[in-house]
Order: C-alpha cells, then structure tokens, then sequence
C-alpha cells in the first residue's frame, strides 16, 4: 500500500516556532512529528510515501537527503509544489505521480505534521468491511472550535460537515483529523490544477453523489499540534507513555533517557520525564524539573535551572538561568542568570525557501 503525506502548509498556528523551521520538522521528544508519521507507516507495512513540500521545503529535503530515501525499509518520496493547491490539490498530484499513470489501489492520506499512533490495519479492515469509496478517521474534542467536525449516523455513513464551530453550535464532537483512507475513484472528484480542498471541495460531492463515504472513530491518539501549548502537551503524553511512539536513546530507570554521547554531571537533579539528546551536556548542579527534553548539541551550563521545557538542538542555557514553560529554538543561547517563563525563544527567521 501507498501513502501521501501532506506536508507543504506553513503551520501559521505554531509561530513564532514555525519562522525557523516546517512544522513537520518539530520535534516531539527529539523526533520530528513527521518521522514519527513516518515510522508509523512503516510499521503498518506501507511500502511507499509521497510527500508534497512547499513552505520552507528545502529544510525538509536536506534532512531526508533529497527527493527519495529509506526509512524503515519504506520508500520516502518527497515532492516540490511549486504553488499550493489545498489538501485536495497536492494529494492529487502526489497520486499521479505515484500510480505513474495506473491509479488502481487504495490509499492512505495522512497530515505530516499531526501526531497520531492510529492503527492503520484496523482502519483499513473498517473501510473495506463498510465497503468504502472513502473513510475518515475522527477523534472526539472538547473544543470544536478549533476543529472541523463531522456528523455520522448509527451505520457510520457521514451526512454532514461543519467547520469550527462555537461547541453551542457545534452539530458534533467528532474532529476531522486529515487521515483517511480512499479508493483511486475519489481522484476523479479533483480536478486538475485547481485548488482544491477535502473537507471544502471533495467531501460535499461525495455527499451530493451518493458515494459510500464513512468515519471511523476507534481508540487512537491524535493532536493536530496547532498551537504551542499543544505541543508541548503532545510531548507530555508521549512520556507519560500515552502515545505509542518511539521515544530515542537509551532507557534510565522509568523516567530518564539518554541518547549517544550525552553527557551528564553526577550532580544534576533529573526529576521528571526526561529526555536528552545526543552530544547534548548537562553541567554541574544542573536542575532538570518535569517533562524536559534537552535537543542534540544542547549545552546546559553549571546551576541552571529547566522546568517543563523543551530545548531544541544546538541551544544552550547560560549558567544559572531559570526556564520554566518554553520552547528554545535551535541554536538560541539563553543569557546567563535569565529568568524566562513561558513562550518561544526564537533566535532568527531562517533563510530556507
């Protein structure tokens, strides 16, 4: 089986963090979320992705070496769009180029820059039991404000859509999360080179048309990671083992891990869930407080103080600084003695294009 992986917006929601880098590229305890995404279809058997890339594509291309790589055995194909074309838009020209002409097998779209660790077979198997031209996998929130939501009725067939709605207006708690599973015949309600959205465009017709068209909701982890709060609260979940995703390094005890070359002062306090990354150093009297995850390359000098943070890599905190509640950027350089509480450090916008 097949996958598209969109991953061209420019995650607008994640600013300042997404003026550096694409949202796919955050990472989620060292991990970016679309490696994640990545080992997840690897996992479930899928042979091949194809992933679109627009806002600030040559980041992610530099860091899967170019258009095509390996992953997990999985091939990774990833794909220039020169100007964005909606979610429909992208996964169209992404299909084309995948069937190299023979659109005849069913697919996966999955977000790029979403965490999840859904079980695909168990999708699959749903959308070939209700016998499907389309399936969308749903999630219940609190707050549809923030989400598109999705009316279906007691066989699962979807009747109809709602975009962000106030929860008092709300016609359902069931989220939209941009991982669906289609038969080739859904291409031929996108045309071509127009832009053209899912939830906006295609899904109406399929509607209007009569097509089999359900929702799943099974028992998954999701966050679509659109704010900063949300993620760092993905990162919570994911040491607190509520997500089934690889955490990297090496195991210490229930709390602590520790990838290649880290190195660490017999007097630092880790006390937490926390994660360090590799030729990443944590100084004398170091206190590290809460779900902390210190990025490659990190230095964390003498009698500082980190507090439910997350630093990503080449950062460094200066000696007897105070974090609590950030996001350090890559390469920022937190002043010595500064007491900083909540938000991002961002050192500069970055010069990919």
């Amino acid at each position: 089986m097949k996958a598209m992986v969109l991953a061209a917006g420019k995650g607008t929601r994640l600013f300042p963090l997404t003026g550096e880098i694409p949202k796919p590229l955050a990472p989620v305890v060292n991990t970016p979320i679309i490696e994640h995404i990545f080992d997840l279809l690897a996992r479930h058997g899928v042979a091949e992705s194809y992933v679109n890339v627009h806002y600030l594509a040559d980041a992610l291309l530099e860091a899967y070496d170019g258009e095509e790589s390996y992953i997990n055995r999985m091939s990774v194909h990833l794909l220039r769009e020169k100007e964005l074309t909606g979610t429909a838009g992208g996964v169209k020209h992404l299909a084309k180029i995948a069937s190299k002409g023979s659109s005849n097998e069913t697919f996966i779209v999955v977000s790029g820059d979403a965490l999840t660790d859904i079980d695909l077979k168990e999708l699959l198997a749903f959308h070939k039991h209700k016998g499907a031209l389309a399936t969308i996998a749903l999630k219940r929130v609190y707050d549809t404000s923030e989400f598109g939501v999705v009316e279906v009725d007691e066989e699962d067939n979807i009747l109809s859509f709602q975009e962000k709605p106030d929860p008092r207006e709300a016609i359902s708690t069931l989220a939209n999360t941009g991982i669906y599973i289609f038969e080739p015949e859904v291409l031929e309600y996108i045309p071509e080179g127009t832009f053209f959205d899912f939830a906006r465009d295609v899904f109406p017709r399929l509607l209007w048309a009569g097509e089999r068209f359900v929702g799943y909701e099974g028992e998954f982890y999701w966050s679509d990671i659109g704010t900063l709060e949300a993620y760092r609260q993905a990162q919570h979940d994911v040491l607190l083992g509520k997500v089934r995703v690889k955490v990297p390094g090496q195991k210490r005890g229930e709390t602590l891990w520790v990838e290649k070359n880290a190195q660490i002062h017999p007097s630092a306090a880790l006390t937490g869930y926390v994660v360090v990354g590799r030729d990443a150093v944590i100084g004398r009297d170091v206190a590290l407080w809460g779900d902390v995850t210190v990025g490659a390359d990190c230095w964390v000098h003498p009698n500082a103080t980190i507090k439910s943070s997350i630093l990503l890599p080449g950062s460094s905190v200066g000696e007897g600084a105070y974090l609590e509640d950030c996001i350090v950027g890559h390469g920022y350089d937190v002043r010595p003695g500064d007491t900083i509480r909540g938000g991002a450090l961002i050192r500069r916008m970055s010069s990919w294009t």
